[in-house]
């Protein structure tokens, strides 16, 4: 028994060197070739560093001899149909109460002339574009694709983040704890980017200490939300879906606002502002989920796996 906590906690810290090494020398070829974050290449630099965590998910597999079983693919979707509707609208809900909570709270930012829609507008090759039409497309966007259009480069992350080094640190400590750690190794994860000026920019007091502290705290509570999913529902699809809306959504807000806006308030969801409606359903979860079932936890544990 022993023996085989001490081999999950190697794997444990093999995936976790594996998926920051991998991903932050990815990031850092971002101004290593002088590129603006943000524009041109740069955006399928950053896209390419989603695939780390599950690369460094297979690595780990085959370095410590642990094999495939386990992956968390399956989606179970006759068994869990009611949760997969509400996941496709769910966060979409989410998503725009967050903006809405924003500008009530901050009435002075929202921008009543929709100066950036129109300037949007204006740009389009679409004579007939205007800034209603804009909420429309971007709204059908929601609703109708935000689960599945980002779904291949967020698997990318959660055959990692919710497939491998959850399950791993399920085996090792309370579900609570697993889900917080994870949360938090997620948004560490991010610190070049973040210094590079993703979500936050550049510009703000406290740059950018403050900016990757708000990323922290914004991936635990997006990764209760995903990893309770997950563990609900035996599977990393779910979180991936939850994961591809958010990436489809998370800076509509921002369209709405005036500028100069403090980023790390909101808007836009990584705000800590903006993402308190995420917040309050990540505590809600967290309280529920000593619900979910650890059936199987400890056998995998023993089992040198680690799976749901």
């Amino acid at each position: 028994m022993y023996q085989n906590k001490s081999d999950e906690k190697r794997r444990l810290i093999i995936f976790i060197i594996l998926t920051i090494s991998i991903a932050w020398i990815i990031f850092l070829q971002v101004p290593v070739w002088g590129l603006k974050y943000g524009s041109g290449n740069s955006v399928l630099i950053v896209a390419a560093a989603m695939f780390a965590p599950a690369l460094s998910n297979i690595l780990t597999r085959l370095i410590t001899r642990e094999g495939f079983q386990n992956m968390c693919l399956k989606p179970h979707i006759k068994k869990y149909w009611k949760d997969y509707i509400l996941l496709y609208f769910g966060p979409t809900v989410l998503l725009l109460l967050s903006g809405g909570f924003y500008f009530l709270i901050f009435p002075g930012s929202f921008d009543r002339s929709f100066s950036y829609l129109n300037k949007i507008a204006a740009a389009s090759s679409n004579s007939g574009m205007t800034p209603v039409r804009l909420i429309q497309i971007q709204f059908l966007i929601f609703i109708l694709i935000g689960p599945i259009v980002n779904i291949i480069p967020t698997l990318g992350e959660e055959l990692g983040w919710r497939g491998y080094l959850l399950p791993k640190l399920r085996g090792l400590f309370s579900d609570r704890m697993a889900l917080v750690f994870t949360g938090i190794i997620w948004g560490f994860w991010h610190t070049p980017v973040i210094v590079m000026g993703h979500n936050y920019g550049t510009e703000y007091a406290g740059y950018p200490w403050l900016g990757i502290l708000a990323m922290i705290v914004f991936c635990v509570a997006l990764g209760i939300i995903e990893g309770y999913f997950a563990m609900k529902m035996e599977s990393v699809i779910p979180a991936a879906m939850i994961h591809s809306t958010v990436n489809a959504g998370a800076a509509f807000p921002v369209l709405f606002a005036k500028t100069g806006y403090n980023p790390l308030l909101g808007p836009s969801i990584t705000g800590l502002i903006g993402g308190l409606p995420f917040i309050i359903v990540a505590v809600f979860l967290l309280i529920r989920v000593g619900k979910i079932s650890r059936k199987g936890v400890r056998t995998d544990l023993q089992n040198g796996n680690g799976g749901f």
